[in-house]
């Protein structure tokens, strides 16, 4: 049977089944919305023709939660909750099987506020030098060995837990993994040390809000770029020192949107924020944050953009759901679709195309296009609320709903 995979992606899949992967490949999704954390897939080719289905290779039920499934090698990592359990489990990439399963207890009741979000993780794991880092709903933080899921070392749950549980997705810089960890009067943007689990250092300036960290080197020097409850901040990666702030507060108090970096400037937005462009400079020796432009023509509650060149592509959740494109240097909207669209849209980019996963189990191919939106094609990909991002390597999007992932492949 002649293989539906070129000859260099097969090797890689024959690589990846005999192991886990320490180094990160051309394929791999290794952490929150892919290897730069800016939505980009791994690799995507557009095929001559778009089939009428996409074809469904497997499902398993990995838990109820909205956890990116994460891709290294020819493993899926998925994080979910079944029963009281937070179960961290990898499977293999071609057929679904079970590689390794690891639960931990973690009893978790819902507030009034969360009920309808469910009792499963929204943090998508983290693949660090063979590790796995999980940030469970309550606040535990975990670190796994990814050949065969043994549990490295956990940190529990601080005594305040952010006001609708946890969503930040870590990320590593330098041998330390970075989590917000807390509630808004108790919490603390914390790097441990990947292997010991010890902190390293701690900044409790201001609690979680719900949008994962990037790194950058901004200025010259290298800085967590956080969204907290009511600012945005920078700090120093190495010490965890204040550098810079600015403020911002939603009415919601429910920041979720990963700051977006173009350069050494800053795109962030929020829930009714509309979307802002600054850069954080030095001048005699103090930080400043610069307004480079400001919009509230559009503005974002859940749904992260994507910068592709000079454009950001995204949803607004003004008109009940628009998708829009701004011109990243201007900040002057592009186009704006009438609305109605959804309640919110994972968005990915991969060459000239925007995959929209939108929550009610909808996934969009769209046209990058500077001059309207331009769809290419439609598929229903989940009967079930898809508020995950989806995970896009070569032909395969792994899709997670409510608590099962899909592997769906385009012929």
């Amino acid at each position: 049977m002649r293989s539906r995979y070129p000859a260099w992606l097969t090797l890689t899949m024959l690589v990846g089944a005999a192991g886990v992967a320490t180094a990160q490949g051309p394929l791999d999704y290794p952490q929150w919305r892919g290897t730069n954390r800016d939505g980009a897939a791994a690799s995507f080719t557009e095929p001559d023709a778009w089939p009428t289905a996409l074809t469904q290779r497997w499902q398993v039920d990995t838990g109820l939660g909205y956890a990116t499934p994460i891709l290294v090698g020819e493993r899926v990592y998925t994080f979910g909750r079944q029963d009281t359990d937070e179960v961290v489990m990898a499977l293999d990439a071609a057929t679904g099987a079970v590689v390794w399963r690891t639960p931990y207890d973690a009893p978790y009741r819902t507030n009034p506020g969360t009920m309808r979000h469910g009792p499963g993780p929204k943090s998508t794991p983290l693949f660090y030098d063979g590790k796995l880092y999980t940030l469970g709903i309550s606040g535990v933080v975990s670190a796994f060995d990814a050949t065969d899921g043994a549990l490295l070392w956990q940190k529990p749950a601080q005594p305040v837990e952010p006001l609708y549980a946890t969503a930040l997705s870590p990320v590593a810089d330098n041998g330390r993994v970075i989590f917000h960890v807390g509630g808004h009067d108790a919490g603390a943007l914390t790097a441990f040390d990947a292997d010991s689990g010890d902190v390293v250092w701690r900044w409790d300036g201001d609690g979680p809000g719900y949008a994962s960290p990037m790194v950058a080197e901004l200025d010259g020097v290298r800085q967590v770029v956080t969204v907290t409850q009511e600012h945005i901040v920078g700090v120093a990666a190495d010490t965890g020192e204040l550098l810079w702030e600015r403020p911002f507060v939603s009415r919601s108090t429910n920041n979720a949107i990963t700051p977006i970096l173009d350069g050494e400037s800053v795109i962030v937005t929020g829930h009714n924020l509309g979307v802002a462009k600054f850069r954080p400079r030095r001048q005699n020796g103090r930080w400043t944050t610069e307004t480079v432009w400001e919009t509230d023509e559009v503005s974002m509650f859940m749904s992260n953009p994507v910068l592709a060149g000079d454009t950001l592509f995204g949803m607004s959740h003004l008109s009940a759901g628009q998708f829009f494109a701004l011109d990243a240097g201007s900040g002057a909207t592009l186009w704006r679709t009438e609305g109605r669209e959804a309640n919110n849209s994972a968005v990915i980019m991969a060459g000239d195309l925007l995959f929209l996963l939108n929550n009610d189990g909808d996934l969009i191919v769209a046209r990058m296009n500077r001059t309207g939106f331009t769809q290419v094609t439609r598929y229903e990909v989940s009967d079930s609320t898809t508020w995950a991002q989806p995970t896009i390597s070569g032909n395969r999007l792994f899709i997670k709903d409510d608590s099962t992932v899909t592997l769906w492949t385009v012929e």
